[in-house]
């Protein structure tokens, strides 16, 4: 299949195109029978014969050009509607009725706030433009109205309040919010794609609007992307201030699978600094080698890194409640758990060559011994509690 994008350098056709390069390249196995050949990716530096040889060849055209700050109103019209003209006509010339889709927005619905919007007016007529043009030829037309839209490469301080906020809290930059109590919904660019990639398998979302209202319809003569959130500018703004204090609390969000602090969490990432990407960690650090705690969770504990020196015996102690994985990942040692009471003593040789997982069990005493004489022995050691100074539930017993 050859696919044509058009703006393709803007910030949901970057994310698209890569995205078709990886099946096209055979990176992307999860869409089923999607086959990519060619993606020809339009944009404002391509040119008119480009356009005219693509839409020759192309077997699906993603239109996702369009304007949103111009300098003048006008240019919605000419941006917008002007450009889809270009085209269809083109397509038209060439006899091509591969399916089409457009990029729309919620703005076309012209309600509410929307109702005096010039880029609604635009967005509209490109839409009515599309549909007259699929019942004109019978090409399967796929009109979009997307929400406010977010993920990585968006543009700050441009038509995204979810990029502006995330570039400045980033990089440490002044923002204002109004009023925290205005509620968005969004739309994360992954999901935007995962449709866009069904469409190619005929696998859209139907729907018709009423205003902003979804209502999905089989043979509906709109489009939507069935996964969509809804939060307040408060909520955004709170969340992305726990993930840039992370580096100081250890502390990871709660980012449930599928959810939207997830995906605005990976989208905070994309706008970090060279300067943030690493961050010290606090090394614990004795005679007897290191602890250093790696990662905090709200409900499920922390993950730390324990380094011993050779001939090095650390533990010694057992706990009520708290139980932990010891993990060696480098060396050679010995782990010993006594259970409280009894004189029998349960051994594990453990080494980074054959890497296992060790339960240290509550009221057993135990130990982690470095054998070697020469290395260090390095352990990953998961605790099912954060360390609580005022209740560490750990005291001391010799195993042996």
């Amino acid at each position: 299949m050859k696919i044509l994008v058009t703006g393709a350098k803007g910030f949901v056709g970057k994310n698209l195109c890569a995205q078709l390069k990886n099946i096209r390249d055979g990176k992307a196995r999860c869409y089923g029978n999607v086959v990519v050949d060619e993606v020809f990716e339009y944009d404002l530096d391509s040119t008119p014969e480009e356009l005219d040889a693509w839409c020759s060849q192309a077997d699906f055209v993603f239109n996702l050009a369009g304007v949103n700050r111009p300098q003048n109103a006008s240019e919605f019209m000419e941006g917008n509607f002007g450009f889809a003209s270009v085209l269809l006509d083109t397509l038209r010339k060439h006899g091509n009725a591969c399916p089409v889709m457009l990029s729309s927005s919620q703005q076309a619905s012209l309600t509410g706030r929307f109702g005096n919007s010039e880029y609604g007016r635009s967005k509209k007529a490109g839409e009515d433009l599309f549909l007259s043009y699929g019942a004109e030829t019978g090409s399967r037309v796929l009109v979009y109205r997307f929400p406010n839209l977010f993920g990585k490469w968006c543009r700050p301080n441009y038509n995204s309040a979810v990029a502006t906020f995330c570039n400045a809290v980033a990089n440490d930059l002044p923002y204002t919010v109004n009023d925290p109590s205005v509620e968005l919904e969004l739309l994360y660019i992954d999901d935007l794609v995962d449709e866009m990639i069904a469409c190619l398998r005929g696998e859209e979302h139907r729907c018709e609007f009423d205003g902003l209202g979804v209502f999905p319809m089989k043979d509906g003569r709109y489009c939507y992307v069935p996964v969509t959130h809804r939060a307040t500018l408060g909520e955004i703004v709170n969340l992305l201030d726990s993930f840039a204090a992370q580096p100081k609390t250890l502390m990871i969000p709660e980012i449930p699978s599928g959810s939207f602090a997830k995906k605005l969490y990976s989208t905070y990432l994309s706008y970090l600094p060279a300067s943030k990407v690493a961050f010290p960690l606090k090394m614990n650090v004795d005679g007897r080698g290191s602890f250093t705690e790696l990662v905090h969770t709200l409900n499920a504990g922390q993950v730390s890194v324990n380094i011993s020196k050779p001939g090095i015996t650390k533990g010694q102690h057992w706990h009520n409640t708290k139980w932990e994985f010891f993990i060696v990942v480098a060396g050679h040692g010995l782990i010993q758990e006594r259970r409280l009471g009894s004189d029998e003593v349960i051994e594990f040789e453990v080494s980074g060559d054959d890497i296992q997982c060790v339960h240290m069990l509550p009221g057993y005493t135990h130990n982690i011994i470095n054998l070697s004489d020469t290395e260090n022995l390095v352990t990953v050691m998961y605790c099912n509690e954060i360390f609580n100074p005022e209740k560490p539930d750990t005291y001391f017993e010799p195993v042996k």
